[in-house]
């Protein structure tokens, strides 16, 4: 069975953004985003929500195309429309079932791009096998949350660690429901 790897940057008070999305106090650059982009390289298929597809259009993502052009997409929404899809894109409605179905299918692990509504969806599910997080070293103070609003609990086992330039650090931890 295939992993979900949630796969983030955060700081290091838990949020991925801002409330309106600003992701500026993040590392942008250096070793630790070089590695990243190295690490996406041994995903197939990439899951996220519509707010996260969307997020990339103002990074210069056509609607309809994929973000990771080397991955299948899985996009988990109910109201996102799209003009002209291209074949790697698959809009799938918030199914349980659908999620299970990619996890049984053959192929390397599933990267969970972005989160907050979808993170809590699948963490709360317990489908969310492995968080490795991109921990950036400011305070957000507000925004959109790791986990959205989930009140699970649940512990994590650290399995690697590394420390990168400009302060990132990238960890990996198993998660244990």
């Amino acid at each position: 069975m295939r992993e979900i790897i949630y796969y983030v940057a955060a700081s290091i008070d838990g949020f991925i953004a801002g409330a309106d999305g600003d992701v500026s106090g993040f590392v942008p650059e250096g070793s630790g985003i070089d590695q990243y982009f190295a690490d996406l390289k041994n995903f197939d298929t990439v899951i996220m929500g519509r707010k996260t597809y969307e997020f990339g259009y103002q990074y210069g993502l056509e609607p309809g195309q994929p973000a990771y052009p080397h991955m299948e997409h899985y996009i988990f929404s109910s109201t996102l429309r799209l003009s002209t899809i291209h074949e790697k894109i698959h809009i799938c409605p918030l199914d349980i079932n659908i999620v299970r179905e990619l996890k049984n299918q053959e192929g390397t692990p599933i990267y969970l791009c972005g989160g907050g509504q979808f993170a809590r969806w699948l963490l709360d599910h317990e489908l969310i096998d492995v968080l490795k997080i991109k921990l950036n070293p400011f305070v957000q103070g507000e925004g959109i949350r790791l986990f959205g609003n989930s009140t699970k609990s649940f512990q994590l086992e650290l399995k690697h660690h590394a420390q990168y330039d400009l302060g990132l650090q990238i960890m990996t931890y198993q998660l244990k429901y």
